[in-house]
């Protein structure tokens, strides 16, 4: 298949179907740092901001990927069947799939989707992807489950064009272990750098009195200053405190780890710095997890090729400039 990669961050979602031997036509980021690793990763930078493309200036595609930004939806209304999404990032989606109508759509976003704006920002997703011709199923997975010790659940939407490949679907039910020890590098191969100073040790060691210890772990201090002491990490956030998780009491988790805490192979080289690589581990996906969605979204695909049309644009929208579309 051929497919495009919106929102792409670094990549965590490409990952599984390039590794099943699909082919990215297109890509879209905004953030420089992110393409940079993206560029190294994948050998093509992405294309800038999304909002500046046509729908006709992408390529076609049987598939599209994206983990887009959460926002509230206006609903103004039913026209044409479905909810006014203009404003929003998901908005750019909803053309590029009116005008392509790609035959698989993967998206990612946060858990929190789920009851964003009391519910009603999901219903309009599910409504608008239903009013362009999909097959829409969701569900909120644990990367834990992935075998990456992280607690990161997220909401994965998938839609099928084709009624039969959308019942051949079937979400994955992993329960896979998973053992911090091989994502951690060894305490003294790790730079100085890392290591908290201290008081932060000190402070930590007084909140862990009367928890039982173990290594390795990682200490988890939350908003009300309590400390967990975990064999996992809980998820990564690029808006957190440096010392949020400490590795073993002593040490903040490296570029290498936290790219490992989300599924990176070590093969992928690290082009940017620390900070970015904190970022952007933080803003990423569990790739595990994709991967075992893109799985069985390769499996229903497989099961119906018989029913899949070799033309997308039966229904295809016109392209018209933005702010002549309305719902």
């Amino acid at each position: 298949m051929k497919f495009i990669d919106l929102f792409a961050g670094i990549g965590g979602i490409r990952l599984p179907f390039d590794e099943l031997g699909h082919e990215c036509v297109f890509s879209s980021e905004w953030d420089s740092a992110a393409c940079d690793t993206y560029e190294a990763w994948f050998g093509e930078r992405p294309s800038g901001d999304i909002t500046q493309f046509t729908p006709s200036s992408i390529p076609s595609h049987d598939l599209l990927l994206a983990g887009f930004p959460c926002q509230t939806f206006s609903i103004m209304g039913k026209q044409a069947g479905f909810a006014d999404t203009r404003g929003t990032m998901f908005f750019e989606i909803e053309k590029i799939l009116r005008y392509h109508r790609p035959k698989m759509i993967l998206l990612e976003n946060v858990k929190q989707l789920r009851g964003h704006d009391k519910g009603r920002t999901l219903k309009v997703i599910i409504s608008v992807l239903e009013d362009i011709g999909y097959s829409v199923d969701w569900k909120i997975l644990n990367a834990l489950d992935f075998g990456l010790p992280q607690k990161r659940e997220r909401i994965i939407i998938v839609g099928f064009l084709d009624s039969s490949t959308a019942k051949s679907f079937e979400w994955p039910n992993n329960h896979d272990p998973y053992d911090l020890s091989e994502i951690l590098e060894p305490d003294e191969d790790v730079d100085e750098k890392h290591y908290v100073s201290d008081y932060i040790k000190n402070r930590r060691i007084e909140r862990v009195q009367g928890k039982k210890l173990f290594y390795p772990s990682i200490w988890h201090e939350n908003k009300s200053g309590n400390v967990s002491v975990l064999n996992y990490s809980c998820a990564l956030r690029t808006g957190a405190s440096y010392n949020y998780l400490v590795v073993n009491g002593v040490r903040r988790p490296t570029s290498r780890e936290l790219l490992r805490l989300q599924g990176f192979p070590d093969y992928l080289p690290i082009v940017v710095s620390h900070g970015e690589v904190r970022r952007q581990s933080g803003n990423s996906v569990s790739v595990n997890m994709v991967r075992a969605v893109a799985n069985r979204m390769e499996q229903a695909r497989k099961a119906n090729l018989d029913t899949w049309t070799t033309e997308n644009h039966d229904f295809a929208m016109e392209d018209k400039p933005v702010a002549s579309l309305s719902a």
